[in-house]
């Protein structure tokens, strides 16, 4: 077997990877099950897994990608948590408004990746209070509702747990 074919095939088991988990969020998201609805499920996910698959799939050993897969899957609820203690802050801050001190926080990160650097902009700006504004040379611009939530980000937590998720090495904050 020529290293060419071995890399179609990867490539091919790649795209049928994305294709099955784009199908079952078609599935769970429109709840319909009929042969018009299924059949344009299938037609969509197919082009968007031939597309895009090198997205989501890079060239890296298979054992890499079901260890991201895993760690990401364990990183969602850490992030869910992180999400409502948000929210309750958020509140409070709407109950107390003179504790809003709004400013922008420049960060820098340690990720490499760009899945990784777009998995930690997206984590901060999916927790209420902050907005990643901007990335620039490893330098996270973030908008931050108050000193308490930009003292969290500052604290580099959520980066150590998305560089371990993406199998990197955290920086020393």
């Amino acid at each position: 077997m020529s290293g060419s074919y071995r890399k179609k095939q990867l490539v091919n088991l790649g795209r049928l990877v994305v294709f099955g988990i784009l199908f079952a969020f078609w599935l769970l998201f429109s709840g319909k099950f009929d042969v018009f609805h299924l059949s344009l499920g299938i037609l969509c996910c197919a082009l968007v897994a031939f597309v895009s698959h090198d997205l989501l799939i890079r060239d890296m050993a298979p054992h890499n990608r079901l260890k991201k897969g895993f760690r990401f899957v364990g990183y969602v609820p850490w992030l869910i948590y992180q999400v409502l203690l948000a929210n309750f802050h958020v509140a409070y801050l709407v109950l107390k408004p003179s504790a809003i001190h709004p400013r922008i926080v420049r960060y820098t990160s340690t990720l490499k990746s760009d899945f990784s650097i777009v998995t930690f902009a997206n984590s901060i700006t999916l927790t209420p209070g902050t907005i990643t504004m901007d990335i620039i040379d490893g330098e996270y611009y973030v908008h931050a509702l108050s000193k308490k939530v930009a003292d969290d980000l500052e604290s580099g937590d959520m980066e150590r747990r998305v560089a371990d998720v993406f199998l990197e090495t955290p920086s020393g904050k």
